[in-house]
């Protein structure tokens, strides 16, 4: 593969659901550009679900946990939001009494983009949860201007879930960097369901799932093959990375 330059596009990691292992997939993506010579920075604009920015259900915390290069850097510097319940971000803003403006949010990516490339943005749910009263995060996502990586269940349900939000990118004119399934369970799914999965997927969707990303037993030094997705996006050409020699 070739080197990557230092200026590359910004991603926005999205699920066909909640709890289909996006952080992870974040994680991985922030890794592979430390490991390549770039200087990525990971940004959960909406987190719900933890009192604060060091809570064990953080997905700031778990990623600066497990990439070396953060060691003894504040995950409070990648979110920008952060509410107690775990609920869609509109309602648990709500709850809360505030609200999330969009503004703020495109700050700080902006900020960001300045220093450090690329941003990897991780957003909150599936692409139809609301964010606030006039947004949802497929919005969002069409605000950023950043390339979508999707990331989907490997196993039973995927077919249905990952074209509906693959259909959705397409209607807002937004084109799907990429589809990565993830079969983190205790259980894996079967091989045979994974396989036809990933035919229906393409078949439908035209868009080639660039990988399999089976559970990680040390998330801090996963085994080279988690990282073959990233290479097989840039050889797809599904999404516009820079690379150069």
């Amino acid at each position: 593969m070739k080197k990557l330059k230092n200026k590359t596009d910004n991603i926005f990691v999205i699920g066909t659901d909640t709890g289909v292992g996006k952080t992870v997939l974040s994680l991985l993506l922030m890794q592979f550009f430390y490991a390549n010579g770039c200087s990525p920075f990971y940004i959960k604009p909406i987190q719900t679900g933890c009192s604060d920015p060091y809570d064990k259900d953080s997905d700031a915390m778990f990623i600066y946990k497990h990439v070396k290069q953060l060691t003894n850097k504040d995950p409070a510097d990648s979110i920008v939001y952060c509410f107690r319940e775990p609920k869609a971000p509109y309602f648990a803003s709500r709850n809360e009494g505030k609200t999330i403006v969009l503004r703020v949010i495109q700050d700080a990516l902006d900020k960001m983009s300045q220093s450090q490339s690329p941003v990897i943005m991780e957003g909150a749910g599936g692409l139809l949860v609301p964010v606030n009263e006039e947004t949802l995060m497929i919005d969002l996502v069409k605000m950023t201007g950043a390339k979508p990586i999707v990331a989907a269940h490997a196993g039973l349900g995927t077919i249905n879930n990952t074209l509906l939000t693959i259909e959705a990118l397409y209607k807002r004119d937004i084109q799907p960097g990429g589809i990565v399934f993830i079969d983190g369970g205790e259980k894996p799914a079967p091989q045979d369901m994974i396989s036809e999965n990933i035919e229906a997927v393409e078949s439908y969707s035209g868009i080639k799932v660039a990988g399999v990303i089976g559970k990680i037993k040390n998330f801090s030094n996963p085994e080279k093959k988690c990282y073959q997705f990233i290479e097989r996006i840039y050889r797809n050409n599904a999404i516009a990375f820079k690379v150069g020699l």
